[in-house]
């Protein structure tokens, strides 16, 4: 089936549902803001604010709850900063859960789904270690620019919804020190990871586990459905997983920290650190600098994620028969070639024809893509406008293949945007980061990352609807 993107916010009123307190005490710790010498509001999400009805709080009202972190109505008392464990570049780590954020509340959007507006860089709490719970304006920055281009780009992922500058000069190795603090709140469809189930496992807590299994059912996937519920969410957290490995692909995206604590069991990205958007179609193109052996690298990705499921099938081991674990783990590389296939040709902007068909159309692609001749953005760019698919873009060899199979392909969308007027496409590639976080640093100028997110939402619209 083609694939379909998250459809656009639209209003709602403010609809305050708790549901995190139900797992009990265990689940998390509660705790407060650092209290900051200053609130300067910088990056307000003025389409995702609406879906979740906070579309009316005026200035010191959004500063009163997400840089001092006032409770909001009917929503909970105290921040909770989770527990969990994880496997961090493949060695489990039980010493982590939420070192410098927490979960600030939770609310139904537009489409009823229960959704958490969770920190960064909020403060210290007991699981911050020697952390200073804190997080740099320019990580802030880089974080609304990832969400906002993965957003676009069809993959699902968490929204940055608020940035708010803080005044404290922050000591880092990675970065020219002092540098600029700020609180960031993400807008998140569920705050659970698969770190979360290996802290309880680890705990051999069975009861905690299956409480946790049937809310992840009942809050993230309609329901339980069968009598082996363990089973019945491992089966749809691995399929939301494929699609957005098939969608990083297909971005040309580099997370750079795929661990298990950063895997949300809802299939949705979040917690973007070193991450990169390769401009070539470069395998072995790593985003961290601290990825020596490439571990994560752009084309290990989806076998990053794959090893991931195997280690929540591990934990969930605690409650649930091993077959049918390792039967949906055996499925999981043809769920995400489907989902590469019909991703790709979503972008592209031709209907799936099925798998078969739509693999020897990406394969093609691939295997000019591979020849570096041009950049990623630009190959999706210049099909994506093409007025018709039978036109031949040039006369080079590397696209021959690709070229004879997408004459016969029909448009799921025709190019009516303004933004295939562009002459150039919409790309995000680290030069261009640097160079909007220095007009910050160097000049106190925003206009750059404003008219970013401006081209980025553009790009989206056209995407989706043409």
């Amino acid at each position: 089936m083609p694939y379909k993107p998250q459809s656009e916010p639209g209003k709602t009123a403010y609809q305050p549902d708790v549901q995190i307190t139900q797992l009990g005490e265990k689940i998390g710790d509660p705790v407060a803001s650092a209290d900051f010498p200053c609130h300067i509001l910088r990056f307000r999400n003025d389409r995702w604010d609406q879906s979740v009805g906070l579309d009316s709080l005026d200035q010191q009202g959004w500063i009163d709850h997400f840089g001092r972190f006032e409770p909001l109505p009917d929503n909970l008392d105290r921040p909770l900063a989770l527990r969990y464990h994880g496997h961090q570049f493949r060695n489990y780590n039980p010493d982590i859960g939420d070192g410098r954020g927490f979960l600030f509340a939770q609310l139904r959007d537009h489409e009823q789904r229960l959704m958490d507006l969770a920190t960064k860089g909020s403060g210290t709490t007991p699981w911050s270690r020697t952390g200073d719970g804190r997080l740099t304006l320019k990580g802030a920055v880089r974080e609304i620019l990832a969400t906002e281009m993965l957003e676009a780009l069809g993959v699902n992922t968490s929204k940055t919804f608020s940035v708010v500058e803080t005044g404290e000069k922050l000591q880092r190795g990675d970065e020219p020190s002092p540098t600029r603090s700020a609180v960031m709140t993400r807008l998140s469809h569920g705050h659970i990871r698969i770190g979360t189930f290996q802290r309880i496992a680890y705990e051999q807590n069975e009861g905690l586990m299956r409480d946790l299994v049937r809310y992840c059912l009942e809050q993230y996937y309609g329901g339980v459905q069968t009598d082996e519920p363990a089973t019945e969410l491992f089966a749809k957290v691995a399929q939301e997983v494929a699609k957005l490995a098939g969608s990083y692909m297909t971005a040309g995206f580099v997370h750079g920290v795929l661990n298990t604590d950063n895997i949300n069991i809802t299939g949705e990205s979040f917690d973007y650190g070193p991450w990169r958007f390769t401009p070539y179609w470069e395998p072995g193109f790593t985003a961290a600098y601290f990825d020596h052996d490439g571990l994560y690298c752009f084309a290990r990705q989806p076998e990053a994620l794959h090893w991931n499921l195997a280690q929540f099938a591990s934990a969930l081991r605690l409650i649930a028969e091993s077959d049918p674990l390792v039967a949906t783990l055996e499925a999981f590389p043809k769920a995400y070639g489907t989902a590469f296939t019909e991703h790709f040709c979503w972008r592209l902007g031709v209907r799936s024809e099925g798998f078969e068909e739509d693999r020897k159309l990406v394969v093609a692609a691939e295997t000019g893509l591979a020849e570096k001749t041009v950049q990623i953005d630009q190959f999706f760019f210049d099909w994506g406008k093409t007025e018709s698919l039978a036109l031949p873009k040039d006369d080079s060899t590397e696209f021959s293949e690709f070229r004879a199979l997408i004459a016969s392909r029909s448009r799921s969308r025709e190019p009516v945007s303004k933004y295939w007027d562009n002459p150039v496409p919409c790309s995000m590639h680290i030069e261009e980061v640097e160079l909007i976080w220095s007009a910050i640093a160097d000049d106190e100028n925003w206009n750059p990352l404003q008219q970013k997110v401006q081209d980025i939402r553009a790009m989206g619209a056209a995407l989706r609807n043409g």
